[in-house]
């Protein structure tokens, strides 16, 4: 079964359209965090960022660059979060590769931070070996 995404690129679902191209879609959220927040997808479904093929990464990261001066040309927001949650865990609800682009208000409560948390220089050497020994070259 497609996802709502899908759906909504095939026409299925009615949307708030602000950009399209070749492989990406952006329209606007049905449930925003705030005034203009943006989803930008692409086209082709994959559920998240590790299954989704690096030149379509690309792609949707160009189209978020540019619907993202567009919003701040248009609401002149004090700034923006760009959100990407990968996994039910990290909050994705819908498994369809896509990003939000969140404009942010000074004093507004639209996204809130982690807490900052500690560690210790070996720790961090220690898990930044075992990442870089995942991290494979072409």
């Amino acid at each position: 079964m497609s996802s709502i995404f899908t759906r909504i690129v095939n026409g299925e679902i009615p949307s708030a359209k602000v950009y399209e191209d070749d492989h990406t879609f952006a329209f606007m959220d049905i449930h925003p965090a705030s005034r203009g927040h943006t989803l930008v997808i692409c086209k082709e479904e994959y559920p998240d960022l590790l299954t989704t093929p690096a030149e379509l990464v690309a792609a949707v990261a160009i189209t978020t660059r540019r619907v993202a001066q567009a919003i701040v040309a248009a609401l002149q927001p004090d700034g923006f979060n760009i959100v990407q949650n990968n996994g039910a865990a990290a909050g994705q609800v819908v498994f369809h590769y896509h990003v939000h682009i969140i404009p942010r208000w000074e004093g507004d409560r639209a996204v809130r931070g982690w807490e900052p948390g500690t560690a210790n220089m070996a720790e961090l050497h220690e898990l930044a070996s075992l990442i870089s020994a995942q991290i494979k070259t072409s």
